[in-house]
């Protein structure tokens, strides 16, 4: 029985490297039918995937190789087209993997996909929802965003950007929401500041708010979280802490809530914001950063980029 951290040779019908399903946990091979820059450094990659594409709900990741000599990574499911048998990822990038993704093209293959992985995010009708997406935290939220305006939900996105010109997906998220509010850093585009300081505003204007969900930098879901917190506003936010296998056996992703070990891959990726231990978490995302930046200028001296 192939692992799936092992080589699977698929054939197609005419002997050429071909795609395949392992069960319903992943796609050996996947196609890459449609690519799209959203902004500097940042790419829509549609992929073909089926059996994560059948299963996948909003909330959900998958853990992808490129290569057999690749790492691991989490991205999460920005989109799914299950008639197509397709999902969409938006990956910045920011490290060796990302990079190299990011030189893939349409009709290039990604050697390995494991998904739908993690708990899908809890769906109800609360009452008024903000959701809240920095960077490319925009894409991640818009499958929650949407689910929960299908649930009879007044949905308030606040979209966090640098600048205007990594501005994406503001369209895309007002049709599934019923405010949208875009802020960049230096005020190029939009309410000048930061995503917290929209919330803030919300707050302060008196604005009933049943559950704020964040997906963006730690940092900033750490400010989410203490902002809200007096409030007593429920707050969920989607932890992205550095993964492997995905599935709970390597215990690399541990998080503490509520002073308990907890696994993102498998008990997560979604927590209450308010349990989460946001410091020891930044600790652990700075603890490889060394490694992380000699991989990536080994990889560039490699293909002759430096």
């Amino acid at each position: 029985m192939d692992r799936l951290g092992d080589p699977l040779k698929v054939t197609a019908c005419d002997g050429s490297a071909g795609e395949g399903v392992i069960g319903d946990i992943g796609t050996k091979n996947a196609l890459i039918v449609h690519k799209e820059k959203l902004a500097p450094q940042i790419n829509l990659f549609e992929i073909r995937a089926p059996a994560v594409a059948k299963n996948a709900k909003p909330g959900q990741f998958v853990v992808i190789r490129l290569h057999e000599r690749g790492e691991r990574i989490p991205l999460t499911i920005a989109d799914v087209d299950p008639i197509r048998g397709t999902i969409t990822i938006v990956a910045q990038e920011v490290g060796k993997t990302t990079h190299e993704l990011g030189l893939y093209e349409v009709g290039q293959r990604i050697l390995d996909i494991l998904g739908p992985l993690g708990n899908p995010s809890h769906i109800d009708h609360f009452g008024t929802v903000v959701m809240l997406g920095g960077g490319v935290g925009v894409a991640e939220i818009y499958p929650v965003a949407k689910a929960m305006k299908e649930k009879g939900n007044k949905v308030i996105s606040i979209l966090g950007f640098r600048s205007k010109d990594l501005v994406f997906w503001e369209e895309k998220l007002r049709k599934v929401s019923d405010e949208v509010i875009v802020t960049t850093n230096d005020g190029s585009y939009g309410m000048k500041g930061f995503t917290t300081d929209a919330l803030r505003k919300l707050i302060e204007d008196g604005r009933k708010l049943d559950l704020v969900h964040a997906v963006g930098p730690m940092i900033m879901m750490k400010l989410i979280a203490e902002l809200t917190k007096p409030h007593g506003i429920k707050t969920v936010v989607s932890l992205n802490p550095i993964m492997l296998d995905g599935t709970g056996m390597c215990g690399v992703c541990r998080v503490s809530i509520s002073g308990k070990i907890r696994f993102a891959c498998v008990d997560g990726p979604e927590f209450d914001a308010h349990q989460v231990d946001f410091d020891e978490l930044l600790r652990r995302l700075d603890y490889y950063k060394d490694l992380e930046a000699i991989s990536f200028e080994k990889w560039k001296r490699e293909r002759g980029m430096i």
